[in-house]
């Protein structure tokens, strides 16, 4: 999909965010096609699809993300092999070794956010390198969790391919905006546009 650029505006809007919403509904949303507070494998699948990414990675993504995630959002409930994750309750799946910027409510903390960029960003403030981004992630890890491991990188990794800019460099305000969801709806829009440029050339 190539460097992604945030407009002025919604890096406005992202500043006036209140931190006492659970932002992480917000980021998994985009997710949820139907709107109906579930998210289902082939759910996922359209909006990995949707962004930009290839049938492997949407695939592996439904797989990976619904699997792990839909037992711990429904406390109490037998297991589906539909693998549903429930909106409402997606802050039960926050996992470990993670940048902390959810908290356990799944709100904002604009602390942590900055902390991302004082600690790791060395070459530019407002960016991060591949090797910055490493170390990121090795800087999160809870001893021995293993699991926290990978689903920071994956989560982490996907960005960076997705949305690196030409000089391989992510951006403080494309990092912001996947917090709260607002750059998958970007995302999609850009691909949707681009397709229908395309179709109009041929």
């Amino acid at each position: 999909m190539g460097s992604l650029t945030v407009d002025s505006k919604n890096t406005t809007e992202h500043q006036g965010v209140d931190v006492q919403e659970n932002v992480l509904q917000k980021h998994v949303a985009f997710f949820d096609r139907d709107k109906d507070g579930i998210i289902y494998p082939w759910e996922t699948f359209q909006g990995f699809r949707a962004i930009g990414c290839g049938y492997f990675l949407s695939s592996f993504a439904a797989i990976f993300i619904n699997a792990g995630l839909s037992g711990k959002t429904r406390p109490g409930k037998f297991p589906s092999l539909l693998f549903p994750i429930e909106i409402k309750n997606i802050q039960r799946a926050k996992h470990g070794s993670d940048s902390g910027v959810y908290d356990s409510e799944g709100r904002f903390v604009p602390s942590k956010f900055n902390e991302i960029f004082n600690k790791h960003a060395h070459t530019n403030e407002n960016t991060l390198t591949s090797d910055e981004l490493m170390g990121l992630l090795k800087a999160n890890r809870d001893p021995k969790d293993y699991g926290g491991w990978l689903a920071s990188y994956t989560e982490w990794k996907i960005l960076y391919v997705l949305c690196k800019d030409k000089y391989g460099l992510l951006h403080r305000e494309t990092i912001r905006a996947v917090y709260d969801g607002s750059l998958f709806e970007q995302m999609a829009k850009e691909k949707a546009s681009a397709g229908k440029q395309n179709v109009a050339s041929v």
